[in-house]
């Protein structure tokens, strides 16, 4: 269902969307992170736990996969978290300030974040996952097998700034 609101944009202040959708929450996080932390992701292995009014068959076949793209909802934060300006990746004055839709948290207007966790195992509704970077208790709105051919084409570039940041997100969070 989308809806629309008809009230007009302003001119000065915040700008706020003025179309939404709504999603249905299929999973929840069990087990994995805690604590909201931004490093050592690597290593934890978690449960995406179907709702029970998702048949198994909805899984059926999807234990012949190694990965899932699962795209969850940042419910353990707040929408006042959201920000929309341009400002340095973790408060870091030494890298440049970036806009929002650069930034992979949950600043952002959706509050939306997408992983590819390896799949582990599969049982009923419990999908066993290790390298989900979600916290415990997340909403997760949307999972599905990753096909090789649907995953981006050409090389990726990006900025120095993002590999210096994220050189200890996949570590081993037994390291910490």
């Amino acid at each position: 269902m989308t809806e629309r609101s008809t009230t007009p944009r302003k001119e000065e202040g915040p700008v706020v969307a003025t179309e939404f959708i709504q999603v249905p929450v299929i999973a929840d996080v069990v087990g994995g992170h805690t604590g909201k932390l931004d490093d050592f992701k690597g290593g934890v292995e978690s449960i995406i736990r179907l709702r029970p009014e998702f048949p198994v068959e909805t899984l059926r076949g999807i234990e012949e996969f190694s990965h899932l793209q699962v795209t969850w909802f940042f419910n353990l934060g707040s929408p006042d978290d959201v920000a929309l300006h341009a400002r340095s990746p973790r408060d870091n004055p030494a890298w440049p300030a970036t806009g929002t839709f650069v930034h992979h948290n949950h600043r952002r207007p959706a509050r939306l974040a997408t992983s590819f966790p390896r799949l582990l195992k599969v049982d009923g509704l419990d999908l066993y996952v290790t390298d989900l970077d979600a916290d415990e208790g997340t909403q997760v709105v949307d999972l599905v097998a990753v096909f090789q051919e649907m995953l981006p084409r050409g090389p990726i570039t990006q900025p120095t700034w993002p590999g210096e940041m994220l050189a200890d997100y996949w570590r081993d969070a037994s390291e910490r």
